[in-house]
């Protein structure tokens, strides 16, 4: 199982989850279609279906056209009915539904956020057993997860950034205050991963970075701090992975 990020930031994000049998799952469709297209080589053969987490435009801005590429849509019905999107490819899903799409097994939950029905998404392929845990776009995970291979997990903002900015008026009160309760912080991360079962996990991807209220250095030195293994840092159009030995490397080395 590989996840390639095709973008994460507040401008757009998708993601393509390549399975071991040769399938993939399209993860979020928030850019213009004709750009998604672009980033995959306008090869779009093998994508079995694409999964919306919910409605805003960084999100779903190409939820339609996906649906009138043929491929399946599947989101929760809020997301569906804010999104226009109706007929025999979008597929509503709700908190606790599994369903299957080929060689993927697929458990929606439900998510915080200022969205009419968010969702994350445990994806497990049934090939390899790998399981991907994709959350984004909220500020608290109700549940727990054990046997987790790979977590893509959205990192917004530092409280103690977004402090600082609301303090010398960089980001409005009323901003802040829908970021707290809407989006995930480094903090409530590292809690959420401390609450879960790493035992097993082969990949972290942090994905979502605010602009204005992240700091890469800052969250990867606090990631290392409850998970050690290959660290990927979702950034617009690529990645950056930190694996092991990257992180033993003296700064002035990289």
């Amino acid at each position: 199982m590989e996840l390639q990020i095709i973008a994460s930031s507040s401008k757009g994000n998708c993601y393509l989850l390549k399975g071991e049998n040769g399938g993939s799952l399209l993860l979020e469709a928030g850019l213009p279609f004709k750009n998604i297209k672009q980033r995959l080589g306008y090869d779009m053969s093998n994508i079995q279906a694409c999964l919306v987490t919910h409605e805003h435009q960084d999100h779903a801005k190409a939820i339609l056209d996906v649906g009138k590429a043929g491929i399946d849509v599947y989101a929760s019905n809020g997301t569906l009915e804010a999104s226009g999107a109706s007929g025999h490819r979008f597929h509503s899903v709700g908190d606790k539904t599994q369903f299957e799409i080929d060689g993927f097994m697929i458990l929606a939950f439900s998510v915080e956020h200022d969205a009419r029905e968010p969702l994350g998404f445990l994806i497990q392929e049934k090939t390899s057993g790998d399981k991907l845990l994709f959350v984004t776009d909220t500020y608290y995970v109700r549940y727990k997860f054990s046997g987790l291979t790979h977590i893509a997990v959205e990192c917004n903002y530092s409280e103690h950034i977004l402090a600082e900015n609301v303090a010398h008026g960089i980001v409005p009160v009323s901003l802040a205050r829908r970021i707290r309760k809407s989006h995930f912080s480094l903090e409530n991360v590292i809690d959420f991963l401390k609450a879960n079962d790493l035992s097993s996990l082969k990949k972290l991807y942090l994905l979502h970075l605010s602009d204005g209220n992240s700091d890469e250095k800052l969250f990867e030195n606090e990631i290392r701090k409850v998970y050690k293994g290959d660290l990927l840092i979702g950034e617009s159009g690529g990645v950056v992975c930190k694996t092991n030995a990257d992180f033993a490397r003296p700064t002035a080395s990289r």
